[in-house]
């Protein structure tokens, strides 16, 4: 059940619904409203009379008639008016109440435009996140299968912050520039060239470290436990009595009975035969998480993850790995060592490689967050 943002003019989503930015008449307007009305032909004007209008922050169904869309979801938005009078809770009651007629309907698929960020004039930064709020939160909510799309029409209408933008652009162009051996700034040169990410299948020296790091810790523990336990039984077969025992690793892991040599190799023969699925599953029990838990995290369908949790060879796409990474909260090299399980890597080649990288090297783990600069960038977004 994700949140994915797309670019495109709502009038043509192939949905279960579309939602109008309607005004309280319901009778059609300018904007998005206009739109809707010309694209579903006049028969959803004479659906709308018999509906008798609508409250701000409220929402009514209507089918879609000549519209891609079976259903038209309409939903009044408030006028801004400097944030005073309530806007923002009558925005998200828009929202609301369009997911809920949604999910009411059994309706799997729905699309919402930025409500009353046109002609409405509220700030289009503050509109999306109230959207992006009040969807996530129905989202981690309700257990119907509902994919919601957030329709942009174009990169400008989605602003991410000048700051934030400006910081990612040059940690990507540096980056960028140095692996291709460029001295002047990529995005300088090639500001127009934004194009979907090229996938990496090369090891690196980080992804190894993460790997190298989970066996050692492995063998530590084991042998740890291997010299306490073969001390115990030598004092106990009446040896003379030894010195204090120096206190085990905080690392170490209590044992009952010393690990044999084979079974040290055969844990780490398995840690290096951990597939993609067997090392999600085990990173999300680690975390303490619940299945949904993570996968709603990591903005994935419900039913993509049940083939991942049922295959332990089921070969994911990257982003689909990325997204578990960020749900789990995974450092980089733990992240580069669950790409490596599903035969990826990141790549200093690869802008959309880079700004995965920009997030989780500052501890930022909000995978919407994400998705809104990637968007921002023409890349793929996470989650499926």
């Amino acid at each position: 059940m994700p949140l994915i943002i797309v670019r495109n003019d709502i009038t043509k989503m192939k949905v279960d619904a579309i939602v109008n930015a309607a005004n309280k008449s319901l009778l059609g307007g300018g904007g998005v409203d206009g739109a809707i009305h010309r694209a579903a032909g006049p028969r959803l004007l004479e659906e709308c009379r018999r509906l008798g209008g609508c409250e701000t922050g409220e929402a009514r169904i209507t089918r879609g008639y000549e519209l891609p869309a079976k259903f038209v979801i309409h939903a009044v938005g408030p006028i801004w008016r400097g944030g005073f009078f309530g806007e923002k809770e009558k925005l998200a009651s828009c929202y609301r109440n369009s997911l809920k007629i949604a999910e009411e309907n059994g309706l799997e698929s729905i699309a919402f435009p930025l409500i009353s960020s046109g002609v409405y004039g509220y700030p289009k930064e503050k509109a999306l996140r109230v959207a992006e709020d009040t969807i996530r939160e129905f989202l981690a909510e309700t257990e119907a299968d509902m994919t919601v799309y957030l329709v942009i029409f174009d990169r400008a209408s989605l602003d991410i912050g000048k700051k934030r933008f400006k910081e990612i652009e040059e940690f990507v162009g540096d980056r960028y520039a140095k692996s291709h051996g460029d001295s002047a700034s990529y995005f300088a040169k090639r500001r127009e060239s934004l194009n979907r990410p090229e996938y990496s299948y090369s090891l690196n020296n980080s992804m190894l470290d993460g790997a190298n790091k989970e066996v050692e810790e492995c063998c530590e523990d084991a042998s740890a436990s291997i010299a306490l336990n073969a001390e115990a039984a030598f004092d106990s077969a009446g040896a003379a009595p030894t010195p204090a025992k120096p206190k085990a690793s905080a690392n170490a892991k209590p044992s009952g009975a010393a690990p044999s040599i084979s079974n040290i190799g055969r844990t780490i023969d398995e840690l290096l035969d951990e597939s993609f699925s067997d090392m999600l599953l085990r990173k999300i029990d680690e975390r303490g998480m619940t299945d949904s838990e993570c996968y709603k995290k990591a903005n994935i369908d419900r039913k993509l993850f049940s083939k991942i949790r049922s295959d332990r060879l089921y070969k994911p796409s990257k982003p689909t790995v990325i997204a578990f990474a960020i749900a789990l909260e995974l450092d980089l090299n733990e992240t580069n060592n669950m790409l490596m399980k599903a035969g990826f890597a990141l790549s200093h080649s690869n802008k959309f490689d880079l700004i995965i990288e920009y997030f989780i090297k500052r501890g930022m783990y909000d995978v919407f967050e994400i998705n809104e600069a990637l968007f921002a960038f023409d890349q793929q977004l996470l989650g499926a």
